[in-house]
């Protein structure tokens, strides 16, 4: 999460986990200290043994299975250390509800997860969790789809992907990139032990509609809406999975126990910048 960068830089020395060394040099520019490892090379993350006081863990699982061995081979590496990280802060999915019909839900609601995506992303939070048994205090920020003015679905727009009719579109929920990465940095500190979070702002849009008003903001055609049944046949099956899933979700924990000040209330903050731009 480089966006987090420079909220920890002017605070603390920071670490970074890195793949390659062009990663290392632009980390290096940054500010940051490299640490080139793999999480997928369990042989190279000897050197995160006792380094942190701190942990902000944001790689995704792997792109197949059921299971999370990224977070397993960080977990084990952290519980080497003879005195665990004091804090951890994991980047989850909305996705692990699955879809709820559009129920308005708190942190509380049962996982339901539906598709081999979402269930990677529960078996990463329990295998967290078992940190939190150890003595790490465990803060988990489930995210919905982020978006910048660098993250829009504009080449979606442009291929002209349908959006589904009115009477069969579900909810969506949004979180701007920056106001993400912000409060990852808020819950390593002000995150409570083993507690989620729903990190989405205040918006309480619809998918087609928020397709719309990125059109509307670039001046782009906006999306045919297609009955589900034509939409499924159109799209790829991982776009399917999330136009068929509608939640909402409630961020009272967000504002009130990490007390985060959203700099983008709604998605229509942005748009807005963006005409006038």
């Amino acid at each position: 999460m480089r966006r987090a960068l420079p909220w920890l830089t002017l605070r603390f020395q920071v670490y970074a986990l890195c793949r390659s060394e062009e990663q290392a040099l632009a980390l290096r520019q940054l500010g940051v200290l490299p640490v080139q490892g793999d999480l997928d090379q369990p042989d190279t993350l000897g050197r995160l043994v006792g380094l942190a006081e701190y942990v902000l863990h944001s790689a995704p699982p792997p792109n197949q299975g059921e299971d999370d061995p990224r977070s397993k081979r960080l977990m084990a590496v952290l519980g080497q250390a003879a005195i665990l990280a004091r804090g951890l802060c994991y980047i989850s999915t909305t996705g692990v509800y699955g879809d709820c019909g559009g129920a308005l839900l708190d942190e509380s609601h049962p996982l339901r997860p539906q598709s081999a995506r979402a269930l990677r992303r529960v078996a990463a939070e329990r295998t967290l969790r078992g940190l939190g048994k150890r003595g790490c205090r465990v803060s988990i920020l489930r995210a919905p789809g982020i978006y910048a003015a660098d993250r829009l679905p504009l080449e979606r727009l442009r291929s002209g992907t349908p959006a589904l009719q009115p009477s069969e579109d579900g909810y969506s929920n949004h979180i701007h990139a920056d106001d993400l990465a912000h409060a990852a940095c808020l819950a390593l500190f002000r995150g409570r032990p083993g507690r989620v979070y729903h990190a989405c702002d205040d918006s309480d849009w619809k998918m087609g509609d928020w397709f719309d008003k990125v059109a509307d903001a670039h001046g782009l055609p906006r999306p045919l809406r297609l009955p589900a049944a034509e939409v499924e046949r159109s799209v790829s099956p991982a776009l399917w999975s999330f136009m068929r899933e509608s939640r909402r979700l409630k961020n009272r924990r967000l504002r009130q126990e990490l007390r985060l000040r959203l700099a983008y209330a709604t998605p229509q903050v942005l748009l807005d910048q963006l005409r006038k731009s």
